[in-house]
């Protein structure tokens, strides 16, 4: 079933990510009636969201930022079925880097990187990285449960010498790439809620109390690598701009989640300046009322 699935799909994908841009984005507007307008797809999730985090906003401002928020939603989806077809120099182009020297100064060092961001902005293009350094690129996601899809993903990451890793494999392959002595840059989208009963560390984010990942901080500790935040900036439909800014050259020097306490900040930092680029649909906030002794 899997495998009929993914025939039938793969085709659709294909089209459309070889239609020109124009004509992508007129594509992303029909979706979007039917996302937001029709099927409403997580409106109430979205729209509790924004009035928990901004108590201080009229209806008319939620409304403006959910609306802007389902465009930009949207915008990634086709965004990421481009990557199918779109060329390195398009890319390039569309997805742009401040201060890429600042990734490259570390790596000359023979240091690797915990690259770590948010669902902010767009993520699906922060593989063009690899066009400009040396490192192994490495992406920690979760793995898609059609198999075939799942291929299809990694085939495209690989245009890039990037990969993908499983969670469960995090540990061990990064270990061993260190052993051999091969530099990495791996990245980790840190903002979304853990399961409380495993997380071990609660704290304040959009000044709400919940639990917080901390497997990036942790991992940087045990193998010694570098922490850096990136920072993605839409400047028009379908073109980013990206900062990098360094947590921790040396993340043992740090006390236990300062880093990671240090990343949300600067997550806070982007949804406050423009919030309708944040992902609205999760339910970042539903461990809101408890804390770690509701899990002792």
């Amino acid at each position: 079933m899997q495998f009929i699935i993914y025939i039938l799909v793969y085709p659709f994908l294909w089209l459309v990510s070889i239609l020109p841009f124009r004509l992508l984005y007129a594509f992303s507007d029909f979706i979007y009636i039917l996302v937001y307008r029709i099927f409403g797809y997580r409106k109430k999730t979205v729209q509790a969201n924004l009035r928990l985090v901004f108590p201080e906003k009229d209806d008319k401002e939620i409304n403006r930022i959910t609306k802007t928020f389902y465009h930009h939603l949207c915008d990634m989806m086709v965004e990421a079925i481009k990557s199918l077809s779109i060329s390195e120099e398009e890319m390039k182009e569309r997805f742009k880097f401040t201060n890429i020297e600042l990734i490259q100064d570390i790596e000359n060092k023979g240091r690797s990187i915990v690259l770590m961001c948010a669902h902010y902005g767009s993520w699906e293009w922060i593989f063009i990285l690899q066009t400009y350094v040396k490192s192994q690129g490495n992406a920690i996601y979760k793995r898609i449960e059609n198999k075939y899809f799942d291929r299809l993903v990694k085939r495209i990451r690989a245009k890039y010498n990037s990969h993908l890793i499983t969670t469960k494999e995090t540990i061990p392959e990064l270990t061993r790439l260190k052993k051999q002595g091969i530099t990495t840059i791996n990245g980790f989208v840190s903002d979304q809620t853990p399961k409380p009963w495993k997380a071990f560390h609660w704290t304040e984010f959009m000044d709400i109390r919940v639990p917080v990942h901390t497997g990036a901080e942790m991992l940087a500790k045990k193998l010694d690598m570098s922490v850096v935040f990136f920072k993605v900036k839409r400047l028009k439909r379908g073109y980013y701009e990206t900062t990098f800014e360094t947590l921790a050259d040396y993340p043992n020097d740090f006390k236990d989640y300062e880093i990671t306490d240090k990343f949300l900040k600067l997550v806070e930092d982007q949804i406050y300046e423009a919030p309708e680029y944040y992902l609205w649909t999760h339910k970042r906030w539903k461990h809101k009322d408890k804390g770690p002794e509701d899990y002792n």
